[in-house]
């Protein structure tokens, strides 16, 4: 009835059955064949993005994913930091203007794809774009996680602006050399100024 979720805590969270949306979003009773077929729609490495429902006293996490925009995720890049460097947000999903989305999880699990150009309603979240990815989303996708490791590197808070900026300083320069020590410090400098000439 339920499946067990790695989420960078102490304990496994749990998803149950019945807290996500069936495949073209039903709302009915959980059945026996729902159980049988639960490995059709999420089986072991999948990736998921779901919202915490409840803590329970001994740490475990219990999650859901009732609402469209959580679910199975498909093309991307994962990246994994520590959680003390994600921002507490309103809401942890940005479309960047560059052309590529963003999930900053609270769990220093950070998810980068390509942004979809339509919302697909319908299909609620259990079926995996495996389209290929084009050449120039898959290098704002790598460019981007090379700033998010730059920052993490150089101990700058992860946001939609600061991945932002820091995304524009590094345009300069090439995808890879972005991980050169003497790069990063310079970008990522870059990324404070603009931050404190914001505020």
């Amino acid at each position: 009835k339920r499946w067990k979720v790695e989420t960078n805590s102490r304990l496994d969270s749990v998803l149950l059955l019945s807290s996500m949306n069936l495949p073209g979003g039903e709302l009915r009773r959980r059945s026996a064949e729902d159980e049988l077929a639960m490995r059709d729609y999420l089986q072991e490495g999948d990736l998921i993005s779901a919202e915490v429902q409840s803590v329970f006293s001994d740490g475990a996490i219990s999650l859901h994913t009732r609402s469209l925009k959580y679910g199975k995720l498909g093309q991307g890049v994962l990246v994994q930091v520590s959680p003390s460097f994600v921002k507490r947000q309103k809401t942890h999903f940005h479309d960047l203007p560059c052309g590529a989305s963003v999930i900053l999880g609270n769990n220093g699990f950070i998810w980068i794809y390509p942004t979809p150009e339509q919302k697909d309603e319908e299909t609620g979240s259990f079926t995996t774009n495996l389209e290929p990815v084009p050449l120039s989303d898959r290098e704002v996708i790598s460019r981007l996680r090379n700033c998010i490791v730059a920052l993490v590197t150089q101990k700058l808070m992860l946001f939609d602006t600061s991945i932002l900026y820091c995304y524009e300083a590094s345009l300069p320069h090439q995808i890879k050399d972005i991980l050169k020590p003497e790069v990063m410090e310079e970008i990522v400098m870059e990324t404070r100024q603009r931050l404190l000439d914001l505020e």
